[in-house]
């Protein structure tokens, strides 16, 4: 193979985590994989740690981060929320590389989030608000990308379509007169849900808060 690069070192490192999950995940297996000593790859990544920053940035930065512009608040909040899901999705291991990772060491996780702040701010909210907004905003994006409903890339879709039928009978066979509305929304809450109302809805959700509570400033 040609001249060893970072980017060829945390793409292979996520096909992996996506397909055999993130302990499979080795300076060992990578080096055999690539076909290089793993003396190759301390070059570029000294340990697993540094290694995980390096995937949860490359992961990130497949979402391009457009300029600030005048359009309101809301309007580019969407558009981040949206993207960063997308991007994140694209990986079936994103959720859990950004639980393992220091996020301080990831440039592009930083460049979201400091968007994410500006525009918060910009609504009018306290140094203080705009913190904890944006944390509880990036990790529902997280949480979004990593829905339940959306079929995962190696993962068998009948399997998953019974795990999915079996939580729905659990669900369904609890006593009605103690549950009722967990048993009449079953289906829903088993994560049998279309995944374009998981996303349109949990995103606009999220955004309605912060238009509500901007709106009492």
């Amino acid at each position: 193979m040609g001249k060893l690069t970072a980017a060829a070192i945390v793409e292979r490192a996520l096909e992996i985590g996506d397909t055999e999950g993130l302990d499979a995940v080795t300076i060992r297996r990578l080096a055999a994989d690539l076909g290089v000593t793993p003396m190759a790859l301390y070059w570029h990544f000294k340990n697993k740690e540094q290694l995980l920053a390096g995937m949860a940035d490359h992961l990130i930065a497949g979402f391009a981060l457009e300029p600030a512009d005048e359009r309101p608040c809301r309007e580019q909040l969407h558009d981040l929320m949206v993207g960063l899901i997308r991007a994140l999705r694209a990986h079936p291991c994103a959720r859990t590389v950004l639980e393992q990772v220091d996020t301080m060491a990831v440039p592009a996780f930083l460049g979201v989030w400091d968007r994410a702040l500006g525009l918060i701010r910009s609504a009018g909210f306290t140094r203080n608000e705009s913190c904890l907004i944006t944390k509880y905003l990036l990790q529902s994006a997280v949480s979004i990308a990593d829905a339940p409903v959306h079929y995962r890339a190696g993962r068998d879709s009948a399997q998953v379509a019974e795990l999915v039928r079996a939580k729905r009978l659990a669900l369904q066979s609890l006593p009605p007169e103690t549950y009722p509305n967990i048993v009449e929304m079953a289906t829903p809450m088993a994560g049998e849900l279309p995944p374009s109302l998981y996303d349109g809805f949990g995103v606009d959700l999220i955004l309605a808060g912060i238009d509500a509570l901007a709106a009492e400033r």
